[in-house]
């Protein structure tokens, strides 16, 4: 337990997003923050429109949510348009004051010293409560740390909208009480050169002082309860179904090794359509790859289907994998990337931008492709499968450099001057 050599007082801060809820990268990045927060002497609160949090600690605002019926009229109504009617502007702004309503009984309710908002001034999905926020700022100067993990002009579905002047002014806002944290020098260079703000770069972390949960009573059947016979290999693609996972990559790889093989998707599409999810069913017929699409037996507990099936968690099916699959074309930072390393599984990854800039020249040793699958690819991921001493080395050999650059200690250094400075606490171990 740290504590302050310049007082001796229990801070509170609050944490802000659009939900908290699940295992989404916010979710898990909030809760390994928290922790670090909890261990300096910092009681945790959380606001947001879905939390799983404890109802003690936590505010529920409906509208914060970016899946609210009047949230999710405002966005379809301001993108892919250039234009907007008077009536929706002063829809967001009514929205704007009920969110901002809340904030400032969230902020009594627990008598809150600093604020940390995940996310929801970067993405703007939900933008009444951006304004919300930035107003509130400016209104009460309480500091913040806003924590960005992707920015909107980082997605394509943001570029064309009617919303400018609100983009602008909110996602993210530029105020002298915030301080801005982003998970890469990609994002840190992009939001300088955009905005003018300097930001921290803190990136994304795993426990790795600590070895994963491995196999037990309870997941000791996940191959069976997947379909996947002892003699076939396991292939663990752990992301969501959307069109940036680039899970086409995945389906040519196990196509072409010629390998008796299974993939395994481990998460549903979300909130972004379902069309790519029937493409990737319809590629993986085509090439004759056997895919399994298992999001409805994997949740953040487990539990029991109302068919009576067993709910495993992402901690139960890493074990059993036999090679990760990554091969996306954009990601924020790359969480997935992490987790295989702290399991100590082989990657196939997409040389994605943030992989190249921020984590490819820390030195891990991964099967690569850089857009499209090669013959070369295909060579080096059967060697890795057949040869369980070079997979050894392999996975050994990431799991030492990940924990000089990825544990929950490069957290807690990058975080003691951050939290100084909005605080002016000066903590020691």
């Amino acid at each position: 337990m740290a504590y302050c050599t310049r007082c001796n007082l229990m801070h509170k801060v609050g944490f802000i997003s659009t939900r908290f809820m699940g295992t989404d990268g916010v979710s898990l990045e909030t809760d390994k923050w928290a922790e670090n927060f909890e261990k300096r002497m910092f009681s945790t609160y959380y606001f947001a429109g879905e939390i799983d949090r404890p109802a003690d600690r936590s505010y529920s605002s409906p509208e914060a949510h970016f899946r609210h019926s009047d949230i999710k009229e405002v966005y379809d109504s301001v993108f892919d348009l250039t234009e907007r009617g008077r009536h929706i502007t002063e829809r967001i702004q009514q929205l704007k004051n009920k969110l901002k309503d809340d904030l400032y009984a969230f902020i009594e309710k627990f008598d809150l010293d600093l604020l940390v908002i995940e996310n929801a001034l970067a993405i703007p999905l939900n933008i009444p409560l951006g304004l919300a926020l930035t107003e509130l700022l400016c209104e009460i100067k309480m500091p913040a740390i806003a924590h960005h993990h992707d920015f909107f002009w980082e997605r394509q579905r943001f570029l064309t909208n009617a919303v400018s002047d609100y983009l602008s002014m909110a996602f993210p806002p530029h105020l002298p009480n915030m301080e801005h944290v982003v998970i890469s020098s990609t994002a840190c260079n992009q939001l300088s050169f955009r905005t003018g703000i300097s930001a921290h770069i803190i990136p994304n972390v795993m426990d790795f002082e600590n070895p994963p949960p491995g196999i037990d009573d309870y997941n000791a059947d996940v191959r069976t309860a997947l379909g996947i016979a002892d003699d076939e290999l396991f292939i663990l693609q752990p992301t969501r179904v959307v069109k940036r996972k680039g899970i086409e990559h995945a389906i040519e790889l196990v196509h072409r090794l010629g390998m008796k093989a299974k993939l395994v998707i481990s998460h549903a599409s979300g909130d972004e359509g379902y069309q790519y999810q029937q493409r990737i069913r319809e590629y993986s017929e085509l090439m004759g790859v056997e895919t399994r699409f298992v999001s409805e037996i994997i949740s953040d507990n487990r539990g029991i289907t109302p068919d009576g099936r067993k709910i495993y968690t992402l901690n139960d099916i890493y074990p059993h994998a036999d090679l990760v699959t990554y091969p996306s074309n954009f990601e924020g930072f790359g969480n997935a990337f992490l987790e295989a390393v702290y399991f100590r599984k082989p990657i196939v990854v997409n040389a994605y931008s943030i992989y190249a800039a921020d984590i490819k020249p820390k030195g891990f040793s991964v099967i690569e492709l850089d857009g499209y699958v090669t013959p070369d690819a295909v060579e080096q991921t059967r060697k890795v499968l057949e040869n369980p001493d070079l997979c050894h080395r392999l996975v050994e050999h990431n799991y030492e450099i990940a924990s000089t650059y990825y544990s929950y200690a490069v957290l807690a250094q990058e975080l003691n001057p951050l939290i100084r400075k909005t605080t002016g606490c000066l903590f020691v171990d």
